[in-house]
């Protein structure tokens, strides 16, 4: 696969490789010549590194969990989401990334206490197992929305995909925040009162 390359984009309003005036037209007029680095020098693309590509993509992912982790926290006081944003850019496209917005656990169907973590994503995908957490990246897509099954990995003493609720460990993938909104609302909410609720939303 070609390695990607980026650019800084030039500043809004600025057409590159335009100077600002027209500098053989200031020359008859007053008979100086401009000593102003911009009349005469094109600005240069400015390739980027995968590390500060990286850094942006970063921020704007961490931004839309903040926002995102505001929404679900300000729908109702009973259901509390704690705040764990952290992100990840994948590795050969550090343009794409997706970011852990929360976790939490819920009782649903015939599991009781399942833990399950939220993301939001850049990209939409499938979720694949685990050599290849994402299969079929389709960055058309603005957003993805995700929760996923966790579980305690004694060998890597960290969470993984807890794969025996789901194949994949997938509870729900959507592109639409609203729906998204719902079924993260639908696995905090307490009782089947509130459940009703938002599932009229």
């Amino acid at each position: 696969m070609q390695k990607l390359r980026y650019f800084a984009a030039s500043k809004p309003g600025a057409k590159p490789g335009l100077p600002g005036k027209a500098v053989h037209t200031e020359f008859l007029r007053t008979g100086r010549i401009s000593r102003h680095r911009e009349d005469w020098l094109a600005e240069e693309k400015r390739y980027l590194t995968y590390e500060e590509v990286a850094e942006r993509t970063g921020r704007k992912l961490e931004a839309a969990g903040e926002t995102t982790h505001k929404h679900i926290n300000g729908f109702h006081r009973s259901i509390q989401f704690p705040k764990q944003i952290f992100h990840k850019t994948l590795e050969n496209s550090p343009h794409l990334g997706y970011c852990h917005v929360t976790a939490a656990k819920t009782n649903f169907a015939k599991y009781a206490d399942v833990k399950w973590a939220f993301y939001i994503a850049n990209f939409f995908a499938e979720v694949g197992d685990a050599d290849q957490f994402f299969k079929h990246i389709r960055p058309n897509y603005s957003r993805m929305y995700f929760a996923v099954a966790i579980h305690p990995d004694k060998e890597t003493r960290s969470m993984a995909i807890d794969r025996s609720i789901r194949e994949n460990g997938l509870l729900f993938r959507t592109h639409d925040p609203k729906e998204a909104l719902k079924n993260v609302l639908m696995l905090g909410a307490r009782d089947a009162e509130l459940r009703k609720i938002i599932a009229k939303l």
